[in-house]
Protein backbone atom coordinates (compact mmCIF):
# COMPACT_ATOMS: atom_id res chain seq x y z
CA UNK A 1 0.00 0.00 0.00
CA UNK A 2 1.34 3.66 -0.41
CA UNK A 3 2.30 5.99 2.23
CA UNK A 4 -1.00 7.97 3.27
CA UNK A 5 -0.69 11.48 2.21
CA UNK A 6 -1.30 13.82 5.33
CA UNK A 7 -3.85 16.06 4.18
CA UNK A 8 -4.01 19.97 4.98
CA UNK A 9 -7.30 22.26 4.43
CA UNK A 10 -6.29 25.17 2.58
CA UNK A 11 -6.81 28.30 4.85
CA UNK A 12 -10.11 30.85 3.97
CA UNK A 13 -9.11 34.54 2.91
CA UNK A 14 -10.09 35.66 6.52
CA UNK A 15 -7.83 33.52 8.09
CA UNK A 16 -4.68 34.22 5.66
CA UNK A 17 -5.44 37.78 6.55
CA UNK A 18 -5.34 36.82 10.43
CA UNK A 19 -2.07 35.14 10.33
CA UNK A 20 -0.50 37.75 8.77
CA UNK A 21 -1.62 40.40 10.53
CA UNK A 22 -0.23 38.41 13.83
CA UNK A 23 2.99 37.64 11.47
CA UNK A 24 3.61 41.45 11.00
CA UNK A 25 2.39 43.26 13.90
CA UNK A 26 3.22 41.05 17.23
CA UNK A 27 1.57 43.62 19.08
CA UNK A 28 -1.92 43.39 17.22
CA UNK A 29 -4.64 42.97 19.28
CA UNK A 30 -5.28 39.14 18.38
CA UNK A 31 -1.71 38.67 19.81
CA UNK A 32 -2.40 40.65 23.10
CA UNK A 33 -5.68 38.78 23.90
CA UNK A 34 -4.19 35.33 23.52
CA UNK A 35 -1.30 36.49 25.94
CA UNK A 36 -3.71 37.73 28.39
CA UNK A 37 -6.21 34.47 28.36
CA UNK A 38 -2.93 32.51 28.38
CA UNK A 39 -1.82 34.75 31.47
CA UNK A 40 1.30 36.02 29.72
CA UNK A 41 3.21 39.61 29.80
CA UNK A 42 3.30 40.76 26.33
CA UNK A 43 6.58 42.12 27.16
CA UNK A 44 8.29 38.86 27.69
CA UNK A 45 7.44 37.83 24.27
CA UNK A 46 10.56 37.62 21.76
CA UNK A 47 8.81 35.32 19.40
CA UNK A 48 6.21 32.64 19.08
CA UNK A 49 4.37 29.78 17.97
CA UNK A 50 0.64 30.22 16.37
CA UNK A 51 -1.00 26.99 16.36
CA UNK A 52 -4.00 24.86 15.36
CA UNK A 53 -5.36 21.94 13.63
CA UNK A 54 -4.79 23.24 10.23
CA UNK A 55 -1.09 25.71 10.12
CA UNK A 56 1.34 26.18 12.79
CA UNK A 57 3.55 28.87 12.19
CA UNK A 58 6.92 30.71 13.78
CA UNK A 59 6.23 34.17 14.41
CA UNK A 60 9.09 36.87 15.19
CA UNK A 61 9.21 40.26 16.37
CA UNK A 62 9.89 42.87 14.25
CA UNK A 63 13.89 44.01 13.86
CA UNK A 64 15.40 45.81 17.13
CA UNK A 65 16.71 49.31 16.96
CA UNK A 66 20.51 48.50 17.61
CA UNK A 67 21.50 51.98 17.03
CA UNK A 68 19.30 52.59 20.14
CA UNK A 69 20.40 49.85 21.80
CA UNK A 70 24.29 50.72 21.58
CA UNK A 71 23.00 54.56 22.63
CA UNK A 72 21.64 53.17 25.52
CA UNK A 73 24.75 50.61 26.58
CA UNK A 74 26.75 53.89 26.32
CA UNK A 75 24.54 55.95 28.48
CA UNK A 76 24.72 53.15 31.15
CA UNK A 77 28.23 53.04 31.17
CA UNK A 78 28.90 56.72 31.17
CA UNK A 79 27.60 56.45 34.51
CA UNK A 80 30.25 54.15 35.61
CA UNK A 81 33.44 55.77 33.53
CA UNK A 82 35.44 57.86 36.10
CA UNK A 83 36.92 60.89 35.99
CA UNK A 84 40.59 61.38 35.96
CA UNK A 85 43.09 63.85 37.14
CA UNK A 86 44.22 66.38 33.84
CA UNK A 87 48.19 66.47 34.01
CA UNK A 88 49.71 69.29 32.53
CA UNK A 89 53.09 68.76 30.88
CA UNK A 90 55.93 71.15 30.84
CA UNK A 91 57.28 70.86 27.12
CA UNK A 92 60.47 69.08 26.58
CA UNK A 93 63.63 70.64 25.03
CA UNK A 94 64.56 67.21 23.58
CA UNK A 95 61.20 65.55 23.89
CA UNK A 96 61.42 61.07 22.80
CA UNK A 97 58.42 58.95 22.42
CA UNK A 98 58.21 55.45 23.64
CA UNK A 99 56.28 52.65 21.63
CA UNK A 100 55.56 49.98 24.00
CA UNK A 101 54.46 47.12 22.65
CA UNK A 102 53.71 44.24 24.75
CA UNK A 103 52.89 41.78 21.54
CA UNK A 104 51.25 38.76 20.70
CA UNK A 105 50.29 38.24 25.27
CA UNK A 106 47.70 35.46 24.13
CA UNK A 107 45.56 35.67 27.78
CA UNK A 108 44.30 32.14 28.64
CA UNK A 109 46.67 30.21 26.41
CA UNK A 110 47.53 27.16 28.33
CA UNK A 111 51.19 25.47 28.41
CA UNK A 112 51.79 22.49 30.58
CA UNK A 113 55.52 22.60 32.15
CA UNK A 114 55.67 18.69 32.02
CA UNK A 115 54.66 18.55 28.35
CA UNK A 116 56.13 21.82 26.69
CA UNK A 117 58.74 23.22 29.05
CA UNK A 118 57.13 26.00 30.19
CA UNK A 119 54.59 27.03 32.18
CA UNK A 120 51.67 29.46 31.10
CA UNK A 121 47.97 30.16 31.90
CA UNK A 122 46.51 33.36 32.83
CA UNK A 123 48.42 34.66 36.33
CA UNK A 124 51.52 34.13 34.24
CA UNK A 125 50.63 35.97 31.46
CA UNK A 126 49.50 38.78 33.64
CA UNK A 127 52.73 38.80 35.62
CA UNK A 128 54.88 39.04 32.69
CA UNK A 129 53.14 41.60 31.33
CA UNK A 130 53.16 43.62 34.63
CA UNK A 131 57.21 43.13 35.02
CA UNK A 132 57.75 43.52 31.25
CA UNK A 133 55.88 46.99 30.78
CA UNK A 134 57.85 47.91 34.22
CA UNK A 135 61.05 46.96 33.04
CA UNK A 136 61.15 49.06 29.49
CA UNK A 137 60.10 51.77 31.91
CA UNK A 138 63.03 51.80 33.91
CA UNK A 139 65.05 51.03 30.90
CA UNK A 140 63.58 54.10 29.41
CA UNK A 141 64.72 56.38 32.07
CA UNK A 142 66.77 59.30 31.15
CA UNK A 143 65.50 59.92 28.07
CA UNK A 144 62.63 62.94 28.31
CA UNK A 145 59.41 60.81 27.53
CA UNK A 146 56.64 63.49 26.82
CA UNK A 147 54.73 60.53 24.64
CA UNK A 148 54.12 57.04 24.94
CA UNK A 149 52.26 55.05 22.05
CA UNK A 150 50.75 51.63 23.50
CA UNK A 151 49.91 48.77 21.46
CA UNK A 152 47.31 47.44 22.12
CA UNK A 153 45.13 43.99 20.80
CA UNK A 154 47.60 41.89 18.26
CA UNK A 155 46.35 38.60 20.33
CA UNK A 156 46.27 39.80 23.48
CA UNK A 157 42.82 37.09 24.16
CA UNK A 158 43.80 33.41 22.73
CA UNK A 159 40.58 32.64 21.55
CA UNK A 160 37.35 34.51 20.24
CA UNK A 161 34.08 32.87 21.38
CA UNK A 162 32.85 30.31 24.33
CA UNK A 163 33.61 27.46 21.87
CA UNK A 164 37.41 27.73 22.87
CA UNK A 165 38.03 28.86 19.03
CA UNK A 166 39.78 31.75 17.36
CA UNK A 167 37.95 33.65 15.22
CA UNK A 168 38.37 31.57 12.29
CA UNK A 169 37.25 28.24 14.24
CA UNK A 170 40.86 27.25 15.20
CA UNK A 171 40.51 24.36 18.60
CA UNK A 172 42.88 25.53 21.25
CA UNK A 173 44.44 24.96 24.76
CA UNK A 174 43.00 27.31 27.04
CA UNK A 175 43.73 27.66 31.14
CA UNK A 176 40.14 29.70 31.75
CA UNK A 177 36.61 30.85 30.78
CA UNK A 178 36.46 33.00 27.64
CA UNK A 179 34.84 35.69 29.93
CA UNK A 180 37.71 35.42 32.37
CA UNK A 181 40.05 35.83 29.96
CA UNK A 182 38.73 38.95 28.71
CA UNK A 183 38.13 40.83 32.29
CA UNK A 184 41.69 40.12 33.08
CA UNK A 185 42.94 41.52 29.87
CA UNK A 186 40.54 44.59 30.52
CA UNK A 187 42.15 44.93 33.91
CA UNK A 188 45.45 44.67 32.98
CA UNK A 189 44.83 47.20 30.05
CA UNK A 190 43.11 50.08 32.57
CA UNK A 191 46.34 48.77 34.48
CA UNK A 192 49.20 49.62 32.26
CA UNK A 193 47.31 53.33 31.12
CA UNK A 194 46.95 54.43 34.88
CA UNK A 195 50.88 53.69 35.26
CA UNK A 196 51.37 55.73 31.98
CA UNK A 197 49.38 58.58 32.73
CA UNK A 198 51.39 60.46 35.52
CA UNK A 199 54.30 60.07 33.57
CA UNK A 200 53.17 61.54 29.95
CA UNK A 201 50.41 61.72 27.83
CA UNK A 202 49.58 58.59 26.08
CA UNK A 203 48.23 57.23 22.36
CA UNK A 204 46.37 53.87 22.50
CA UNK A 205 46.80 51.89 19.24
CA UNK A 206 44.71 49.11 18.14
CA UNK A 207 45.90 46.28 15.94
CA UNK A 208 42.67 43.45 14.75
CA UNK A 209 44.23 39.69 15.02
CA UNK A 210 43.29 36.46 13.82
CA UNK A 211 42.80 34.88 17.23
CA UNK A 212 40.20 37.19 18.84
CA UNK A 213 38.87 39.78 15.78
CA UNK A 214 35.53 40.15 17.24
CA UNK A 215 36.34 40.15 21.26
CA UNK A 216 39.65 42.24 20.92
CA UNK A 217 37.82 44.97 19.17
CA UNK A 218 35.36 44.82 21.86
CA UNK A 219 37.96 45.36 24.57
CA UNK A 220 39.64 48.18 23.05
CA UNK A 221 36.30 49.99 22.94
CA UNK A 222 35.35 49.23 26.67
CA UNK A 223 39.03 50.70 27.04
CA UNK A 224 38.47 53.60 25.52
CA UNK A 225 34.98 54.29 26.96
CA UNK A 226 36.41 53.66 30.28
CA UNK A 227 39.01 56.39 29.71
CA UNK A 228 36.85 58.94 27.77
CA UNK A 229 36.92 61.64 30.56
CA UNK A 230 40.84 61.52 30.25
CA UNK A 231 42.16 64.34 28.92
CA UNK A 232 45.69 62.76 28.59
CA UNK A 233 45.08 59.55 26.71
CA UNK A 234 43.92 59.47 22.94
CA UNK A 235 42.57 56.32 21.01
CA UNK A 236 42.69 55.11 17.01
CA UNK A 237 41.05 51.49 17.94
CA UNK A 238 38.95 51.48 14.71
CA UNK A 239 39.24 48.04 12.94
CA UNK A 240 41.08 48.88 10.43
CA UNK A 241 44.25 46.45 10.13
CA UNK A 242 47.26 48.71 9.13
CA UNK A 243 47.25 51.80 11.77
CA UNK A 244 50.03 55.10 11.41
CA UNK A 245 50.79 57.69 13.86
CA UNK A 246 53.02 60.74 13.47
CA UNK A 247 55.55 61.94 16.24
CA UNK A 248 57.89 64.40 15.24
CA UNK A 249 59.63 63.61 11.96
CA UNK A 250 59.25 59.44 12.59
CA UNK A 251 56.26 57.93 10.74
CA UNK A 252 55.09 54.77 12.88
CA UNK A 253 53.07 52.08 11.48
CA UNK A 254 51.79 48.93 13.04
CA UNK A 255 50.00 46.02 11.91
CA UNK A 256 49.35 42.54 13.10
CA UNK A 257 51.30 40.82 10.61
CA UNK A 258 49.16 37.72 9.73
CA UNK A 259 47.42 39.69 6.35
CA UNK A 260 49.54 41.84 3.95
CA UNK A 261 53.08 40.64 3.08
CA UNK A 262 55.76 42.10 4.95
CA UNK A 263 57.43 43.09 1.72
CA UNK A 264 54.13 44.61 0.73
CA UNK A 265 53.61 47.02 3.92
CA UNK A 266 56.03 49.92 3.01
CA UNK A 267 54.83 50.93 -0.41
CA UNK A 268 51.32 49.88 1.33
CA UNK A 269 52.23 52.64 3.99
CA UNK A 270 53.26 55.33 1.40
CA UNK A 271 50.28 54.69 -0.70
CA UNK A 272 47.65 54.77 2.20
CA UNK A 273 49.01 57.87 3.86
CA UNK A 274 50.73 60.07 0.94
CA UNK A 275 50.75 63.02 3.58
CA UNK A 276 52.47 61.40 6.23
CA UNK A 277 54.53 59.76 4.44
CA UNK A 278 56.07 63.06 2.53
CA UNK A 279 56.41 64.91 6.06
CA UNK A 280 58.08 61.87 7.62
CA UNK A 281 61.76 61.50 7.32
CA UNK A 282 62.10 58.37 9.40
CA UNK A 283 59.56 55.44 9.08
CA UNK A 284 58.61 52.42 10.74
CA UNK A 285 57.04 49.50 10.58
CA UNK A 286 56.16 46.97 13.96
CA UNK A 287 54.43 43.94 12.97
CA UNK A 288 53.24 41.08 15.32
CA UNK A 289 51.74 37.44 14.91
CA UNK A 290 55.25 35.19 14.23
CA UNK A 291 56.24 36.22 18.23
CA UNK A 292 60.10 36.00 16.79
CA UNK A 293 62.16 38.09 14.71
CA UNK A 294 62.42 37.90 11.35
CA UNK A 295 65.23 35.69 9.75
CA UNK A 296 67.14 38.41 7.65
CA UNK A 297 70.71 39.87 7.67
CA UNK A 298 69.32 42.88 9.25
CA UNK A 299 69.27 41.97 13.27
CA UNK A 300 66.60 44.74 14.10
CA UNK A 301 64.48 44.44 11.60
CA UNK A 302 64.86 44.39 7.25
CA UNK A 303 65.42 47.97 5.82
CA UNK A 304 63.45 48.85 2.67
CA UNK A 305 63.33 51.53 1.27
CA UNK A 306 62.49 54.06 3.37
CA UNK A 307 60.59 52.17 5.62
CA UNK A 308 62.34 49.60 8.74
CA UNK A 309 59.99 46.55 8.80
CA UNK A 310 59.95 43.95 11.90
CA UNK A 311 58.00 41.68 13.96
CA UNK A 312 58.07 41.89 17.96
CA UNK A 313 58.38 39.39 20.25
CA UNK A 314 56.04 37.59 22.52
CA UNK A 315 56.38 36.77 26.45
CA UNK A 316 54.16 33.77 25.98
CA UNK A 317 55.05 30.35 25.71
CA UNK A 318 54.62 27.75 23.45
CA UNK A 319 51.38 25.53 23.99
CA UNK A 320 51.27 21.94 23.38
CA UNK A 321 50.76 22.37 19.03
CA UNK A 322 53.77 24.71 18.71
CA UNK A 323 55.80 22.23 21.31
CA UNK A 324 54.68 19.20 19.26
CA UNK A 325 55.52 20.86 15.90
CA UNK A 326 59.07 21.98 17.09
CA UNK A 327 57.93 25.94 17.24
CA UNK A 328 59.54 26.89 20.27
CA UNK A 329 63.08 28.54 20.94
CA UNK A 330 62.38 32.33 20.19
CA UNK A 331 63.38 34.11 22.89
CA UNK A 332 59.97 35.59 25.33
CA UNK A 333 59.83 39.09 26.03
CA UNK A 334 58.15 42.57 25.76
CA UNK A 335 59.46 45.13 23.64
CA UNK A 336 59.49 48.81 23.47
CA UNK A 337 60.90 51.52 21.25
CA UNK A 338 62.20 55.50 21.66
CA UNK A 339 61.77 57.66 19.28
CA UNK A 340 63.50 61.09 19.23
CA UNK A 341 61.05 63.44 17.77
CA UNK A 342 64.12 65.04 15.53
CA UNK A 343 65.75 62.01 14.92
CA UNK A 344 63.67 58.79 14.09
CA UNK A 345 64.40 55.82 16.49
CA UNK A 346 67.51 55.87 18.71
CA UNK A 347 67.22 52.97 21.20
CA UNK A 348 65.76 49.88 21.40
CA UNK A 349 64.52 47.91 24.88
CA UNK A 350 64.34 44.60 25.46
CA UNK A 351 62.69 42.76 28.52
CA UNK A 352 63.48 39.36 28.52
CA UNK A 353 62.08 36.46 30.71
Amino acid sequence: MGRKKSYRPRLSEAEYRLIENIRSNPNSEDFLTICQEKGINPQDVAQYWDKDKRYSIQVKGSDKDWNGLIDNAFDRLKEYSPSFKTFKRTKSKDPHCLVLDPADIHIGKLASFVETGGKYDIETALARVDEGVQGVLDKSYGFNLDKVILIIGNDVLHIDNPHGTTTSGTRQDTSAMWHEMYLAAEQMYVAIIEKLIPICDVEVVYNPSNHDYASGFMLAQTIRAYFRKSNNVSFNVDISHRKVTQYGKSMIGTSHGDGAKMADMPLLMATENPLMWNECKYRYIYLHHIHHKQSTKFMNGKDYIGVTVEYLRSPSEADSWHDRNGYKGSKVAIEGFIHSFESGQVARITHLF
